[in-house]
């Protein structure tokens, strides 16, 4: 098909993405060799911690016809990320209660937007007959950030997280591989960080150790995400409550005050997790966390970093009968991972009576 007889395909693309509840949607013809020496010389240098998956892919990740054969633009679109009611700073104020990632709240982000670009997919494969259009929401080795701004929609800021001027950075990406040459976007030009370091100043571990580099062994998503192993007593005490991921970097960042929020319902916090307790959460069984957290983003860390972490959130927490009950709980019924974290726990517990 010519550029003219693609480019109303295109126009009513980005009208079907809004009623998708797409927020903004580009196109893009991915120029990536630089990401990619980018991401090997991260990777040498230790800072990606045990996320192998992340190089394993070796060119799929920069070369997109690699990883779909036939593909010739990337169609990139954000989807809101955070539910409306969920007070982050009531929470990261409370010790005991536990601080979850504003997107985890709700339903897992990789169905809702798995969806929705699969409709959008089979609505492509029907306008353009022949053609293949393949969608992935995190869901192979992708450079999700950098081909939206080649899209147009945003630049990388200094957390490391692509910035949409009309809508901060709480956004989920999902991309549609394409045959289909349709006409790109202008790629987004420029950063509007400006002399802004918020993110940078406010990360509890240093992290972010210069503009736009993340060291994930000090990142507290990391652990609490992440890695199945003991987390460092040195990184312990920043966890604070959190318990699954941190927004510290997004809460501070001033481009989210232009932030769209999540209205579906099925986005909002389920089970109170956006002002639940650690006490109570301590008390789940395995059998409560497979049930609440079914359809969750909470499934990923498993059961066992679940109390782990909530061990280590617990020793965090106030000196209190009802948390030192909790402690014993886990020290008593958890893995050996969990009583080790537990037993730290109620040293620190201890001391501060």
């Amino acid at each position: 098909m010519t550029p003219a007889q693609l480019k109303p395909i295109s126009l009513e693309l980005e009208l079907r993405a809004r009623d998708e509840g797409f927020l903004a949607s580009g196109i893009s013809i991915p120029d990536l060799e630089n990401d990619a020496n980018l991401l090997n010389q991260w990777w040498k240098a230790g800072r990606g911690g045990q996320m192998s998956y992340l190089v394993k892919h070796g060119s799929k990740r920069w070369k997109t016809d690699e990883l779909v054969p036939g593909t010739q633009r990337v169609l990139s679109f954000l989807y809101p990320a955070w539910p409306v009611e969920s007070d982050s700073y009531d929470t990261l104020s409370n010790p005991d209660r536990a601080y979850i990632a504003r997107y985890a709240l709700g339903r897992d982000y990789h169905r809702i937007l798995r969806q929705r670009l699969q409709r959008l997919a089979a609505w492509l494969d029907a306008s353009v007959p022949g053609s293949t259009n393949r969608p992935f929401v995190d869901s192979a080795p992708v450079l999700e950030k950098r081909i939206a701004q080649q899209a147009g929609l945003g630049w990388i800021g200094k957390n490391t997280l692509l910035i949409h001027p009309k809508a901060g950075s709480v956004f989920f990406i999902g991309e549609i591989y394409s045959s289909i040459a349709f006409e790109p976007s202008q790629p987004f030009q420029g950063e509007h960080c400006g002399q802004c370091s918020a993110c940078i100043d406010v990360c509890p571990t240093r992290a972010l150790v210069a503009p736009q580099q993340l060291d994930a062994r000090l990142c507290l998503s990391y652990w609490s995400i992440e890695s199945k192993d003991a987390i460092p007593e040195s990184i312990r005490p920043a966890l604070g409550n959190r318990i699954f991921g941190c927004d510290d970097c997004q809460l501070v960042c001033p481009w989210n005050k232009f932030a769209q929020l999540a209205h579906q319902m099925e986005q909002q916090a389920r089970h109170q997790l956006s002002t639940i307790d650690l006490v109570t959460l301590a008390f789940w069984t395995e059998e409560d966390y497979l049930q609440k957290t079914e359809g969750s983003a909470l499934r990923r860390m498993g059961f066992e970093s679940f109390q782990r972490n909530i061990a280590v959130a617990l020793g965090n927490a106030r000196s209190s009968d009802l948390n030192l009950r909790a402690v014993n709980h886990l020290l008593h019924q958890g893995t050996p991972l969990v009583q080790e974290h537990a037993a730290w726990a109620l040293r620190r517990l201890k001391s501060s009576t």
